[in-house]
């Protein structure tokens, strides 16, 4: 990066250290935290749908929608994360890649299971073998957004499925009174009042999925946890042209100042949509902010 990062064995410590935390390593690390904060923006609204959908089928009035629902949240809500992660981002895989196996080869004539392999043709295979290496990396993010909002999804479901029950019923037999229908009712009463009442429920749902995200790391993709391991330690020498000790301390210590300082951040914000959402609301926040305004 600089001009005079030529031979690191003669260089003062702070010009040293001015090279060492640029070399092309170091960019990919800081890059991991664009990567990191990708994923929430991507994984929060997906999840939010996976969310609203499962909790709209578990208060339905169709039975095998029902049902569906509440299985979707029970079954994922039931098993760990760490083990849905590692088996889900290989089903899914497979699932991709059987169905263009069923589409592109359709002559194939030997079994796609040989024992513990699952074998496709070449043109089934997601990427290609001959992709690119951003295709692998953009394919491997992509099957671990899913899982993501897969997982989290049922977890919203089951806070929205609370919320659209915590709304006074009252409200809903007014409206229907009028003379609304179910579905206009649901749509123009119940979800723009449940939010108030999600809202907390999801605020901590956010909090634990922002700590999930060094689940990537075990996912395949090269996040900030890989990068801090491999940089700060010294076992492989790919990554050490400036060589140093043990300093995986100084990594992770890093990283836990990056996941408080942006907890906090999110903690701020998220206070601040609640107080907006309580305004005028039958609720103990929009209660206390009428009698704040009062005493003002």
């Amino acid at each position: 990066m600089f001009e005079f990062c030529t031979d690191h064995e003669t260089l003062p410590r702070l010009q040293w250290l001015a090279c060492y935390l640029t070399t092309g390593k170091h960019m990919g690390f800081y890059a991991s935290f664009g990567t990191v904060l990708l994923l929430l923006a991507i994984t929060a609204p997906a999840a939010l749908l996976f969310g609203f959908g499962g909790a709209s089928a578990a208060r339905s009035r169709l039975l095998p929608l029902n049902w569906l629902g509440k299985a979707y949240i029970a079954v994922v809500r039931g098993v760990p994360d760490i083990a849905f992660f590692l088996f889900f981002v290989i089903a899914l895989d497979q699932a991709f890649e059987w169905v263009r196996h069923q589409v592109k080869c359709p002559d194939w004539d030997q079994p796609i299971r040989q024992g513990n392999d699952f074998v496709v043709c070449a043109a089934a295979k997601l990427p290609l073998g001959t992709a690119p290496q951003w295709v692998h990396e953009t394919y491997g993010f992509f099957v671990a957004v899913l899982t993501f909002a897969i997982v989290f999804g049922a977890f919203a479901a089951n806070v929205l499925f609370g919320a659209m029950r915590a709304v006074p019923h009252a409200q809903i037999e007014t409206a229907e009174a009028y003379g609304m229908s179910h579905r206009q009712t649901f749509w123009r009463v119940l979800v723009p009042q449940m939010w108030v009442y999600a809202l907390p429920g999801l605020s901590n749902l956010w909090m634990v999925l922002i700590k999930a995200t060094p689940l990537l790391f075990l996912l395949g993709v090269e996040d900030i946890v890989y990068w801090a391991r491999e940089l700060g330690g010294t076992a492989n020498p790919r990554f050490t042209d400036y060589p140093h000790g043990d300093w995986r301390m100084w990594y992770f210590l890093a990283l836990l100042v990056f996941y408080l300082g942006f907890t906090r951040i999110s903690e701020l914000v998220l206070d601040r949509i609640m107080r907006r959402l309580s305004h005028g609301q039958a609720t103990a926040g929009g209660e206390a902010q009428r009698r704040a305004k009062g005493a003002a």
